[in-house]
């Protein structure tokens, strides 16, 4: 079930300021803190309070890193500012809530500190309502455990193995350290099946490298 403080389609903006940041991956329904210091970004936060509160996550293509105004992939997605606070050294936390994916239609002309957009929100519109897909989710569980425990991650197994599948995919994808270009690919996949196929590939892809690189070590 959707926010009800979330707006429908036909109130989605025309035009979206945009936050590029390499390797961040926001997804629909995902939760993501931010903490918000440069000049630029803080006045997009104050235009977003004062607006619709939706703020685009892009990404930065690849090796264009984050400075500047570097060159964005075409798709983003857009999130909703479910959670802010003041700090005393004049920064902000925030947390978006992801709302739906947007392919960027056109660059608006500079006449702010940050970047603005034209956003379709067309192909993505099925991103407002929560999606409930078959997933192969014991063969991703399966993986993920060792992955996790490679990377210093601590899981509440019992807590994850009671997640819903939809939370479940939303969540690793989000918070797992993959590559910007595969995060993108994630943000990409059509839907829930085929992210998390895309996922439990790219877990076990990382278990194989990990395993080939020791047995490499052993000769």
């Amino acid at each position: 079930m959707s926010s009800p403080f979330a707006p429908g389609f036909a109130e989605l903006p025309e035009s979206l300021p945009i936050f590029p940041l390499t390797g961040v991956l926001l997804l629909p329904r995902g939760r993501l803190p931010l903490n918000i210091f440069e000049p630029r970004y803080l006045a997009m936060t104050e235009d977003a309070l004062r607006a619709e509160r939706l703020i685009g996550m892009v990404q930065p293509q690849d090796g264009a890193g984050d400075a500047g105004e570097p060159p964005v992939y075409r798709t983003g997605c857009a999130g909703r500012m479910t959670a802010f606070s003041e700090t005393e050294d004049g920064r902000y936390l925030i947390t978006l809530t992801g709302l739906a994916r947007f392919d960027i239609a056109r660059e608006l002309p500079r006449d702010r500190l940050y970047r603005r957009v034209v956003p379709d929100w067309q192909p993505y519109r099925d991103d407002l309502e929560p999606e409930a897909a078959p997933i192969d989710r014991a063969r991703l569980l399966k993986a993920l455990k060792p992955f996790l425990e490679r990377h210093g991650v601590v899981a509440d197994w019992p807590a994850v193995e009671a997640t819903p599948d939809d939370r479940l995919v939303t969540t690793v994808a989000m918070v797992a350290p993959f590559r910007p270009s595969e995060k993108q690919a994630l943000l990409e996949a059509r839907g829930l099946a085929e992210r998390a196929r895309l996922l439990t590939a790219l877990v076990e892809m990382s278990a194989h490298s990990v395993a080939e690189s020791a047995e490499g070590a052993r000769h």
